[in-house]
């Protein structure tokens, strides 16, 4: 039987982080909240040089040397990202731009690359995406990059989730790592619970027509782009349980199962926006498989037997086996958007690695959203060299070096009022300019490598 999937794997993450708990006692947040409540420890944050697209290139380019890969063994390379810096020319551009600044003129020139754009679910498709290609063309290899930075409006309920990272993964027939299942479930329904819309605002405010006639403005309006989205974190958290729900069962349908397929699972692998939102969910599918022991619950209505089932023995050891083992990034690193699942995935490899348990031959699940509003359900089966690629990914090592930075460093950085680096790069992408003098190149972002 043929098998396609993820061979290796690399993290890229920012140099720089801030405790949560800096963050509470400067929000006048009890930490235990977060720490205890949430599963968050620590948010990275990118240095003033750094974006998603220097944070993919030195994804990308980790995996290229890491693996020794040829440029023109590589197929494709598909993102996966919402936090995209133009609304026509893709990170997959800048990407091939930036590798034949280090490999050469025209070594990527026969690699096609697009981006995916579906909230945090972006990575997911591309996977997919890719997986059905290198099923048809197994002689090829392609690699999905994901890259984003969580922003959320200083004070908001979302502030302590915020993250930023890029992992890039290595797609082939007869991986070392991990062997996707072809069968893919889908649940999708066009919400508004977490968005990024351009909005309007006049141009009359600017005064300024030196400004305007330099950068060609001609409208009374001029459309606005905020880093930070519109959202409604119940209402957000409610499409997430309504569309898991539905994919789980949709992937029961399409695998012909009436079993609990959860159980074939030995580690569960979700989108987390914030650590704890796995085992906080997946609840929810647990009480659907197990109606018998929700009723047999303490609790008046079944709001409280579902409350008194989550505290219940059997489902804290469900948490404890298989959902832990994907947070303890997450909860070091915060959200990542499109990575954020694949953060799990390593995260959940290399618990098992770090505790000599072997998973070789064992099925995973994944259970992807993306706000929107789209959920897929897929399963993967671990390869025998997984402990070999795992220690690869170095997690630990790239989580422990780093440097924290102080609260109010934090708060300029995220006004961006700070305007020098924390930290010079060091064997990094970063950005070098943004033109702003050349009409015919406004706006065009420029990177170098140090």
């Amino acid at each position: 039987m043929q098998k396609i999937g993820i061979d290796c794997f690399s993290i890229a993450i920012p140099s720089l982080y801030l405790s949560i708990e800096s963050l509470a006692k400067a929000r006048d947040i009890d930490p235990k909240k977060l720490n205890l409540g949430l599963g968050l420890y620590k948010m990275s944050l990118p240095d003033v040089f750094q974006d998603v697209i220097s944070l993919a290139a030195d994804a990308l380019l980790d995996l290229i040397l890491k693996e020794n890969l040829n440029p023109n063994e590589i197929s494709r390379i598909y993102v996966g990202s919402e936090c995209g810096v133009d609304s026509s020319k893709p990170i997959g551009s800048y990407l091939v731009q930036l590798m034949e600044q280090k490999f050469g003129t025209g070594k990527f020139k026969h690699c096609d690359t697009v981006d995916f754009t579906f909230a945090c679910i972006g990575g997911v498709d591309a996977l997919q995406n890719c997986i059905d290609y290198i099923r048809l063309n197994p002689n090829e290899k392609a690699i999905v990059i994901t890259t984003d930075i969580a922003k959320y409006d200083l004070n908001s309920t979302g502030e302590y989730t915020q993250g930023a990272g890029a992992i890039a993964l290595l797609i082939t027939e007869n991986p070392r790592l991990i062997a996707i299942n072809p069968v893919f479930s889908v649940s999708t329904e066009g919400v508004f619970d977490f968005f990024k819309p351009r909005r309007s605002t006049e141009t009359a405010f600017l005064n300024a027509p030196d400004f305007l006639s330099k950068n060609n403005i001609t409208e009374n309006e001029l459309l606005v782009y905020k880093e930070q989205p519109v959202f409604d974190g119940q209402y957000s958290n409610q499409c997430y349980i309504d569309r898991i729900k539905d994919a789980y069962q949709a992937f029961k349908i399409k695998q012909q199962s009436t079993e609990r397929i959860y159980e074939n699972w030995s580690a569960i692998n979700q989108h987390l926006p914030y650590a704890f939102q796995g085992r906080r969910t997946f609840i929810e599918i647990y009480a659907q498989e197990n109606p018998i022991l929700l009723n047999e619950q303490v609790g008046e209505n079944e709001k409280e037997k579902m409350k008194s089932l989550a505290a219940s023995l059997e489902y804290k050891e469900l948490v404890a086996q298989k959902i832990t083992p994907s947070e303890i990034a997450s909860g070091e690193i915060g959200n990542i958007y499109t990575g954020s699942i694949f953060l799990g995935l390593a995260s959940t490899l290399t618990q098992f690695l770090n505790q000599n348990i072997e998973v070789a031959g064992q099925k995973m699940g994944f259970i992807a959203y993306g706000s929107g509003s789209k959920s897929k359900v897929f399963e993967g089966i671990v390869c025998e060299d997984w402990k070999k690629q795992t220690a690869k990914i170095q997690l630990n090592e790239k989580l422990n070096d780093r440097t924290e930075i102080e609260f109010a460093t934090y708060e300029k950085m995220h006004q961006k009022k700070l305007k020098t680096n924390v930290l010079d790069p060091k064997n990094q992408f970063y950005l070098k300019k943004i033109e702003s003098e050349s009409p015919n190149l406004l706006g065009a972002r420029y990177y170098d490598f140090q």
